[in-house]
């Protein structure tokens, strides 16, 4: 607390009223961003628009609060309305509830145990990955409000399938009026999205039509006028049982409020140079997923899309997300019932091109076009299990094939052998002696490790003619008992033959382990050398 008071004080050093304007003119913009969002979020996790609405206000208000960086917007996002669908399918909307306010204490868990730096042994594909699989999700979960009909399924994926299997009969002024929403998004002109955002000016084009000439489509429905709602998490309907069944599930949207929530940061930090601090945004993060399942709303994280907005208009401090929370909330008290006539159509055409656009292009294209291949599986079987399964699972699966790539990498052990060459030494006043006439230098680069064994052995074969062997280690980065042991055999080996042997440029990491398993006794200290140029010219 004395930290987040100390911050406070920097953040609102000298701060006047033409700095308030500006917060207040920021706030007013992202609002207006997240306005046809929250209720789009709300509406494709399964839940409602006024979910989608009460958690960006809450959530938005109290995450901007207590947060790590004054640039942080948070609310309901795409990624985390793709995974409530499956969990809203098997445990109902009190299931997300529970699993949000259980996800929330995951949350300030692991801001307390400081566990906010440990996206950064994510790879870059795994992230590229699930935010693609997220997309596909979101894309497939529209397309049900798009063609305005009513698939059965308990996941996106399934609920695409059972178009095939029965009458698919879609409401084709639905569909148009989603397509022209797509279209209209497609074709604003970039630098009218700055000061009005496309998506804000499709839905009330969409919505006036719809009124104008009373269209049959279908509708968000009822937008509350409290910030209660009716439907909410309650203490007397909890079951302390279900807690072992949702623990999966808030596992899943903790572990992304962590991810989109640090990522956000991370990105948003590189645009303003104030760097987040990780461990504080997953408290308040945290804080922010307690609290909104008890006005009835899902849970939350940073959005990238609102925060970059926040940026981009001016946002000076923490003002800029409380003020879009409380523009949020009095659009809603004031424009309840005009928003309950927003046909879904429309809010699935934004999803639509959100979708599209949360794609990392840039990322893929750079795997992809150079050919990496690591990363390109790394992205493929992380997309294929979000879709397939969840988020904990795709990101574990993601992790584990780049561990396997990583290990595969560093175990390969490089040997390169060259005779020793007396032109290529500096300062040489003296003949080298005999013993070096039909001397080998061994480079060895990699881990000296378990994998590699086969190939240290096999060089007792090439050396055995040797007048003398030293062997370069300066590349060993790593050296474990099994390595050891090969190595210890190796030199034996050549003792036997009487060939000497040296052992130049090692680390000390590396010489330790020499040490603990016998190699330095085998040779002896005396033939331990920092380079081979000072071992040529003892």
């Amino acid at each position: 607390m004395r930290n987040y008071w100390q911050d406070l004080k920097k953040e609102f050093a000298g701060y006047n009223s033409g700095k308030l304007m500006k917060d207040l003119m920021a706030g007013m913009t992202v609002a207006a961003v997240a306005l046809p969002l929250a209720l789009a979020f709300g509406v494709s996790s399964g839940a409602t628009a006024a979910a989608g609405l009460i958690t960006a206000i809450v959530s938005g208000f109290s995450i901007s609060l207590l947060g790590g960086a004054f640039y942080q917007i948070s609310g309901p996002t795409g990624a985390m309305a793709a995974i409530l669908i499956s969990i809203i399918a098997q445990y109902g909307i009190s299931g997300v509830f529970t699993a949000t306010i259980m996800a929330g204490i995951l949350l300030v868990l692991a801001g307390v145990l400081h566990l906010g730096r440990l996206t950064a042994y994510i790879p870059m594909p795994v992230i590229a990955g699930f935010t693609s699989g997220i997309s596909v999700i979101i894309a497939l979960g529209q397309l049900d409000n798009l063609f305005g009909v009513t698939s059965t399924g308990d996941s996106a994926l399934e609920k695409f399938i059972s178009y095939f299997s029965g009458a698919f009969s879609p409401n084709w002024i639905s569909l148009a009026i989603g397509m022209l929403v797509i279209l209209f998004m497609v074709f604003y002109p970039k630098k009218w999205n700055a000061v009005v955002p496309a998506s804000l000016i499709a839905i009330i084009l969409a919505t006036a039509f719809v009124m104008l000439f009373h269209l049959k489509v279908n509708l968000v429905g009822e937008i509350p006028s409290s910030l209660i709602l009716s439907e909410r998490f309650s203490f007397a309907e909890f079951d302390l049982s279900s807690i072992r069944n949702l623990l999966a599930p808030a596992v899943s949207v903790a572990a992304l409020g962590v991810v989109e929530s640090l990522l956000c940061g991370a990105s948003a930090g590189r645009m303003t140079g104030v760097r987040l601090n990780n461990d504080r945004e997953l408290v308040a993060q945290g804080v922010g997923n307690i609290l909104s399942p008890l006005l009835g709303g899902i849970p939350a994280t940073a959005a990238i899309a609102r925060t970059s907005v926040a940026i981009k208009s001016g946002a000076q401090t923490r003002l800029t997300g409380i003020f879009h929370s409380v523009i949020l909330l009095i659009s809603m008290l004031a424009l309840g019932p005009i928003m309950a006539q927003i046909p879904l159509s429309a809010l699935a055409g934004v999803l639509l091109v959100t979708a599209w656009r949360m794609n990392e292009w840039d990322t893929i294209k750079y795997i992809f076009s150079r050919k990496f291949e690591g990363a390109i599986l790394k992205f493929l079987a992380t997309m294929a299990a979000t879709i397939l399964f969840d988020l904990t699972i795709a990101i574990l699966i993601g992790v584990v094939i780049a561990l396997i790539l990583l290990v595969s990498r560093l175990s390969k052990l490089e040997v390169n052998y060259d005779r020793v060459d007396p032109s290529r030494l500096r300062n040489q006043k003296t003949p080298l002696s005999p013993v070096y006439d039909h001397a080998e230098v061994v480079y060895i680069t990699g881990a000296v490790i378990f994998a590699n064994t086969q190939i240290i052995t096999s060089m007792a074969e090439r050396l055995s003619d040797k007048s003398a062997v030293l062997f370069s280690m300066r590349g060993a980065s790593y050296m474990d008992i099994s390595g050891a042991q090969a190595f210890l055999e190796l030199l034996r080996d050549l003792q036997e033959k009487g060939i000497p042997v040296y052992i130049c440029g090692v680390s000390n990491g590396v010489k330790e382990i020499m040490d603990r398993s016998g190699i330095v006794s085998c040779i002896g200290q005396e033939n331990f050398y920092w380079s081979v140029e000072r071992a040529l010219n003892q």
